[in-house]
């Protein structure tokens, strides 16, 4: 059956599906004839099985765990509910802190977050997990870093097709062609060490002043 067959059966997108695949969930046979990929029931139950344990929260490495027989189905779970009872306790703590705060302070003038935080490193001590600001925000420049990296890295690979593909058309002498070319294999290669650097910086915990929390 076609991806638009299973969408409708299973309520999943196309997007989503296409994900599953990329991720190795997902490995549906081509027709040999044309190349386009042919869903049978098996992978629609494979994918109603990917689709129950996303909404469970299981992450997709583990659900590839478990397909792949890697891992019992009664061990994963048993380990997922450990995590999400250890969640449920966060969310509580989280919880009976903003009913404190909204308690205690009257105003945002008012609050005395600097005690606060000190609650908080003594929960952290047991155990308890708040939200690290720290991390997501790095996580987040990591991302923009490899982005703009990826785009200038592209932009420079068509300007070398480019240069090669006007050199088949009208040949120039090989020094100029590897003068021109050097230009963009440069730039790449700067890019490159620099999004390197940048990662070792991230990685090293490096963070800016205002992001300290």
């Amino acid at each position: 059956m076609k991806i638009n067959q299973v969408e409708e059966l299973v309520g999943v997108t196309k997007k989503n599906i296409r994900f599953y695949e990329e991720q190795g969930l997902l490995r549906p046979e081509r027709n040999p004839s044309n190349g386009y990929r042919e869903y049978t029931l098996a992978d629609v139950q494979r994918l109603q099985t990917i689709k129950l344990l996303r909404r469970l929260d299981v992450s997709c490495g583990e659900i590839r765990s478990l397909l792949d027989g890697e891992r019992s189905l009664s061990d994963s779970l048993e380990a997922h509910m450990t995590d999400l009872e250890r969640r449920e306790r966060d969310v509580l703590h989280m919880r009976q802190l903003c009913q404190r705060l909204k308690e205690e302070t009257p105003t945002i003038s008012e609050l005395k977050a600097a005690e606060y935080l000190e609650t908080m490193q003594e929960l952290e001590k047991g155990g308890v997990r708040f939200m690290n600001v720290q991390q997501s925000d790095v996580g987040k420049r990591r991302g923009g870093a490899i982005l703009s990296a990826a785009v200038w890295v592209l932009l420079m690979a068509g300007m070398i097709a480019l240069v090669l593909w006007g050199h088949h058309a009208a040949p120039m002498p090989t020094g100029a062609l590897i003068a021109v070319l050097a230009v963009p294999v440069i730039i790449i290669a700067g890019v490159l060490i620099a999004l390197w650097q940048r990662m070792k910086e991230l990685k090293g915990g490096e963070y800016d002043e205002a992001r300290k929390y």
